[in-house]
């Protein structure tokens, strides 16, 4: 019982001089400056607040309707996402998906992939905790003939065992493996789930038969905001702190760290908002707010074309520790691939500057002869409500993809016209009709493994036509 008074009165005293020193920091700060480090925190951490919200919901809370399973399982997702599906934004329904939530702190994780014939785009995506894209294997990266790749974490220095074909090293404890396999059309569901049931994942002590090494400690995780909760709430950062826990920092990220510690974020910090000035408090606030400007300035970037959306997806390389195309791509189209993988030119306005919006007005998309969109798989046209999501209808249709070609109804020249409005075409137009809501929306194209022509921009996207 004394043990326990003295251990109660020293972790009291921490308490209070780390309180203390803090609240002192904190007034060494000036509201500009607590303002403008807030802004650059929620900028740079968002897509990791937003990524853990999700992989909380699928391989954490059991009792989420969208959970998928345990970490370190796969789960075959056999169906097309609808409207239904919400749990992020601008979900795919060309491609049924696979889920693996890794958790590499105490080995190594070995996936097979099968062999798939000769036609059927597959792949992985391996994303660690800040959103990159560290690695690809399938058709594209790899090719169609399956392989046996090593996931590993940031610390681990084992020998890679023979009959391994690549290794994929995540920056963070935490991983995901997105794998995507086309579905050529109604009738082929069943065929999918054969190629999903070639998907396998083991620890790498399973695969060598030997012994599995000592379990890692076991994570105290807590729960995640709420997507809406994200855009304002200042315990934000309280989870930043908690995932970048499990995330080494870059060394390129060091001196960025140092000024977030001034607000007590970053790793191994304590963020207590209640210990500071009000107007310290608010400016944090309006630091967030200060965020989502940016935010919104980019995308209207994005939307006159100065900017391409193909910048925003990639490897921490690639990116280049830009952080606001990070959140850009995480808002927009969290998990989205890299360019060379997948093209997404998106559609948010018409030919006249005007966003679309179907409520007002009737929209035509035309591909003139040999316009097609270039790819080695194939291409989709999916369209999503103002909130990035499908949209019910009742064709069920929400996309238009190049495996439909067969059943498109094309034009005298050969060329191929879509019709993209709310009220149902009359016959001629039907097949070539993709629904549209009673409001705003956005169109989002996608070139799965696109030629040197789309990527290099000798093709460029048609512009979507008012048509009264």
């Amino acid at each position: 019982m004394k043990n326990t008074a003295i251990k109660y009165l020293f972790m009291l005293a921490l308490t209070l001089m780390f309180s203390h020193a803090q609240h002192s920091f904190a007034q060494a700060l000036t509201p500009g400056e607590a303002r403008a480090i807030a802004k650059q925190a929620y900028i740079y951490g968002f897509p990791l607040v937003d990524h853990y919200r999700v992989q909380y919901t699928y391989f954490q809370d059991r009792q989420h309707p969208e959970y998928k399973a345990p970490w370190n399982t796969l789960n075959n997702t056999a169906r097309i996402y609808t409207p239904d599906d919400k749990a992020y934004p601008t979900p795919n329904a060309d491609t049924p998906y696979s889920q693996l939530g890794a958790d590499l702190g105490s080995e190594p994780l070995v996936l097979t992939m099968p062999a798939v014939k000769e036609g059927r785009y597959y792949s992985a995506q391996f994303v660690d905790a800040y959103t990159h894209n560290f690695g690809y294997v399938g058709s594209r990266a790899t090719g169609n003939d399956g392989g046996t790749f090593l996931l590993v974490g940031p610390d681990w220095q084992g020998d890679v065992p023979p009959g391994i074909d690549r290794v994929l090293r995540s920056e963070t404890r935490f991983a995901f493996v997105f794998y995507r396999t086309q579905l050529l059309g109604p009738d082929d569901l069943e065929n999918v789930k054969r190629v999903q049931a070639g998907y396998k994942v083991q620890p790498l002590s399973a695969y060598l038969g030997q012994p599995a090494p000592a379990t890692a400690a076991k994570v105290k995780f807590i729960q995640p905001l709420s997507a809406a909760a994200e855009r304002s709430d200042l315990a934000f950062f309280k989870q930043l702190n908690f995932v970048l826990g499990f995330s080494p920092i870059h060394p390129s990220e060091t001196k960025l760290m140092e000024e977030f510690a001034k607000l007590g974020i970053g790793p191994g910090q304590t963020f207590d908002v209640k210990a500071w000035p009000l107007e310290i408090q608010q400016a944090i606030a309006a630091g967030i707010a200060d965020a989502w400007k940016d935010f919104e300035a980019l995308g209207q970037q994005v939307a006159r074309g100065e900017v391409s959306t193909s910048k925003f997806l990639g490897s921490r390389e690639y990116l280049g520790n830009n952080y606001l195309y990070r959140m850009r791509a995480t808002v927009t189209g969290l998990y989205g691939n890299d360019r060379e993988e997948t093209l997404y030119p998106p559609f948010y306005l018409d030919a006249q500057g005007q966003k679309l919006d179907a409520s007002r007005h009737r929209y035509t998309l035309r591909f003139e002869p040999g316009q097609l969109p270039p790819v080695n798989a194939f291409w989709s046209l999916t369209l999503y409500d103002a909130n990035r999501f499908l949209v019910a209808n009742p064709l069920h249709r929400y996309l238009i993809n190049s495996p439909m070609l067969p059943t498109l109804k094309r034009d005298a020249d050969g060329g191929v016209t879509l019709y993209i409005q709310r009220q149902q075409p009359n016959s001629d137009q039907l097949a070539n009709w993709l629904p549209a809501p009673d409001g705003p929306f956005y169109l989002a194209g996608r070139l799965y493994w696109p030629k040197v022509e789309a990527l290099d921009g000798r093709w460029q996207a048609p512009k979507v036509q008012r048509v009264d």
